[in-house]
């Protein structure tokens, strides 16, 4: 029987502490503190400020023990309640900024011309309401109990919800470039195999592709325990912990990186290549139709290659740090570093409108007019589309 001043502890299998440092999971702060005495705490659930974990392992049969204790600590929350506070604001920033996005995009008729696009900014706009859902509700500090606890846990508290759309996002990024590339080298075999379904699969693709990745990974690793969501933090072994975070490295960075780089360089070689045959040719320049035409084609090309930079350069410090968290023990998801990785990796999502708004012609058109002082008498995208239409029929 345990005496009065010690701490209750309850005995899990978890990973080694080196290990307890996940990829995904943003929330989850392990501070090791001093446990107080039994008899300076309260029994009841509403008593407690937050719910810490303090460490020790001992290897018995190649199964790691880890004890974890209930321990109240006035300063557990630390940085990590601000950081959340700014996650909520840039999440409100980035809804509303998609929001307007999109209401372009459709005003002016680019979302059924553009679907992958449209669908970027969809996803872009959900991430941002799920951030502000996800991380208000994190605020609360919620004691976890029962059936409900455990789903609530599971769902929303690990960011399961979240991190579905943003592997989506990643996914649909990579789609994009991969579509413009088609387009652009390979002009009259994307007339003939890009159909609708094609692009409607690729959809489909990518939302099914997030949601098996996401839950496959929260379910085995995530858990309730004694009130405490901890997500992404009970692997099997941390062998299979290292092996997923550098296959989630690979996939997720570099390939997409390597598929950046590639296709947008071909795509400015040919564009160029273009550029230099239509100057050497005589006769009349082109008309006014097809110069609008050439440049919408080429702000859609220039808007994605800085979108695309954009992931490249905010998800790079993210995914380093992780990385080298899960090679390097020292390293915690309480340093300053990883606090200020995981702001710019989540800047991407609003800061991707404005990216839109300035160099995307026909967005840049539909929220110019939304100024009231400012009115351009531009001609409409379709108009000038429906110009380059007529004068190929009537060349026909």
């Amino acid at each position: 029987m345990k005496q009065q001043g010690t701490a209750t502890s309850y005995s899990v299998k978890v990973i080694h502490p080196s290990q307890f440092n996940r990829l995904i999971a943003i929330h989850c702060a392990v501070l090791e503190v001093q446990a107080e005495p039994q008899s300076k705490m309260t029994d009841t659930p509403s008593s407690v400020e937050h719910l810490s974990v303090v460490m020790t392992t001992e290897t018995v049969d190649d199964v790691t023990q880890t004890t974890v204790s209930n321990v109240v600590t006035s300063s557990s929350r630390g940085i990590e309640f601000y950081i959340q506070y700014a996650v909520i604001v840039i999440g409100v920033v980035g809804t509303v900024a998609n929001a307007l996005i999109l209401y372009a995009l459709v005003a002016s008729k680019q979302h059924k011309k553009h679907v992958l696009i449209f669908h970027q900014n969809a996803l872009d706009f959900i991430c941002s309401l799920l951030l502000i859902i996800t991380y208000a509700l994190k605020l609360c500090n919620f004691y976890l109990t029962g059936l409900g606890g455990y789903w609530f846990c599971m769902l929303v508290l690990s960011e399961n919800l979240t991190w579905c759309i943003i592997i989506a996002s990643k996914t649909n990024l990579m789609i994009v470039t991969i579509e413009r590339y088609l387009k652009v080298v390979y002009p009259i075999w994307s007339k003939k195999k890009l159909r609708k379904w094609v692009i409607y699969s690729a959809i489909a693709f990518a939302w099914i592709s997030a949601i098996v990745h996401i839950n496959g990974l929260t379910y085995p690793t995530s858990n309730v325990v004694d009130g405490v969501c901890y997500s992404y933090v009970f692997y099997e072994s941390r062998v299979a912990q290292v092996a997923y975070v550098i296959w989630y490295f690979l996939s997720f960075y570099v390939i997409i990186l390597i598929i950046f780089i590639f296709c947008y360089w071909r795509i400015l070689v040919v564009i160029r290549r273009q550029a230099r045959v239509m100057a050497s040719h005589s006769g009349p320049g082109p008309s006014t139709a097809q110069t609008q035409s050439r440049k919408i084609q080429t702000s859609v090309i220039k808007t994605m290659i800085l979108v695309s930079a954009f992931y490249a350069i905010s998800d790079l410090p993210m995914n380093v740090y992780i990385l080298l968290m899960n090679i390097e023990a020292q390293l915690t998801l309480l340093d300053g570093g990883y606090y200020a990785s995981m702001i710019i990796s989540f800047l991407y999502f609003c800061a991707n409108p404005f990216i839109y708004a300035t160099k995307f012609d026909p967005v840049k058109r539909v929220l110019l007019r939304l100024i009231p002082c400012r009115q351009t008498p531009v001609e409409p995208v379709e108009s000038v589309e429906m110009a380059v239409v007529r004068m190929a029929q009537s060349r026909n």
